[in-house]
């Protein structure tokens, strides 16, 4: 059964609201994206003075830095930290990065530690074989991720300090060029040696090097911190940007169908209000040619 102009008027006003909010989602996601994008990039000035403050302390004290392993009781165990989303309306971001996630995992021995990063992440890591020790809130600022690192920093020391983990990864979407990303991961504890050895060859890059003030251990403890404060903060704003492009991607495919939508509808409804008048021009004519005859 067709559907009457008045069903028809409806379903267009509401195509049409919907579509306002679609491309409202829209500009705010390729607005955050622009944010984020910013904060990894003002990582990269950051990162660089902690390097040259690591590589400062290598030449003035000659030692080695440690890999962070420490001695711990459960040697096999491994922690990891899973950065998604909490909310909707993504694609297949969640999925794709917990299909990564088990895959490499499967591939470690010993037990896991798993730390999940937002809601819908957490809910398709419950449905793997993987144990999921805590759950944390996906930040939705800027500012908000400092906060969240902190947290996880303390939460991953005292996992260390009770020895229930050995090696602490980290997973998350990385962007890629257009509205694309692709699941990473990164070894986050203990240190990686090829960059502790990459930090070792680097040359200092003035004549004179600076002086290490006060005890070395504990300069070397505070730039690690930095180091891994970093490291943390990159990846959850990789993967805050990388779940804004999705969204967007999901907006614009979204919006392409409303509009093939309304113009489906714009056209039946004005073949069926054409028709409506045809109907009532035939009417008149025909009582016309009665009265006539």
């Amino acid at each position: 059964m067709s559907d009457t102009l008045e069903s028809l008027r409806r379903k267009i006003n509401g195509a049409s609201e919907l579509d306002s909010v679609v491309r409202t989602m829209k500009a705010l996601a390729a607005s955050s994206i622009v944010q984020y994008e910013r904060a990894v990039h003002s990582l990269d000035d950051y990162y660089r003075t902690v390097e040259l403050g690591l590589v400062a302390w290598l030449h003035h004290t000659g030692a080695t830095i440690y890999s962070g392993g420490g001695a711990q009781k459960n040697k096999g165990a491994t922690g990891a930290v899973v950065f998604g989303s909490d909310q909707g309306l993504v694609g297949q971001f969640n999925e794709v990065l917990v299909d990564f996630t088990v895959g490499r995992l499967g591939d470690m021995p010993g037990s896991k530690h798993i730390f999940a990063v937002g809601e819908r992440v957490l809910g398709y890591l419950n449905e793997t074989a993987l144990p999921v020790t805590g759950n944390f809130t996906v930040p939705n600022s800027i500012a908000a991720i400092t906060t969240l690192v902190g947290r996880i920093l303390i939460e991953i020391e005292t996992q260390r300090n009770q020895g229930k983990v050995a090696e602490v990864y980290l997973f998350h979407n990385r962007p890629m060029s257009g509205a694309m990303y692709e699941p990473a991961m990164q070894r986050l504890l203990p240190l990686d040696d090829e960059w502790r050895r990459g930090l070792s060859v680097q040359d200092w890059p003035a004549a004179s090097l600076p002086e290490v003030i006060a005890d070395g251990e504990s300069t070397l403890q505070a730039l690690i911190s930095e180091y891994l404060f970093i490291s943390l903060f990159r990846a959850c704003a990789e993967s805050l940007m990388s779940e804004n492009a999705s969204r967007l991607a999901a907006m614009q495919r979204a919006e392409k169908n409303i509009d093939e939508l309304l113009e489906n509808l714009n056209q039946t409804f004005h073949r069926q209000r054409q028709s409506t008048i045809d109907e009532e021009l035939f009417d008149v004519i025909s009582g016309f040619e009665a009265m006539k005859g």
